[in-house]
């Protein structure tokens, strides 16, 4: 059961960030105003809340990567995502929307390319 909602969860979030993604492409200006206004504070406090779990402790590992046996040293891979797409973003070429790949890879949190996803008929 706790797979069918984690599933479920997983689905939502891809579906809102390819809303996101479509109506930065098509959006009017005002529309795009709109849009800015509500989600970006949205945006910046997720990316907080997730940064904020994955805080070096005092040896200098994130305590969320880190296991018992492997102790993951910071900048752990969310906060080199973090940095990628917050700072360095502007500099980087310009990326497809990718989903990451299902279970398998390495750490806690990989980050993988795979093909784009894609929520639906109309979905590109």
């Amino acid at each position: 059961m706790d797979q069918i909602l984690g599933q479920i969860l997983r689905e939502a979030v891809w579906e809102r960030l390819d809303m996101l993604s479509e109506l930065a492409e098509c959006a009017d200006t005002a529309s795009l105003a709109s849009a800015a206004q509500s989600e970006l504070p949205r945006l910046a406090e997720g990316w907080r809340s997730i940064l904020r779990t994955h805080e070096p402790d005092e040896r200098g590992d994130c305590p969320t990567c880190s296991t018992r046996w492997h102790r993951s040293k910071a900048p752990c891979t969310v906060w080199q995502a973090a940095h990628e797409h917050l700072v360095a973003g502007g500099l980087a070429p310009e990326q497809t929307r990718r989903r990451p790949a299902t279970a398998s890879g390495t750490g806690r949190h990989a980050l993988h390319a795979s093909a784009p996803h894609t929520t639906g008929a109309g979905a590109h």
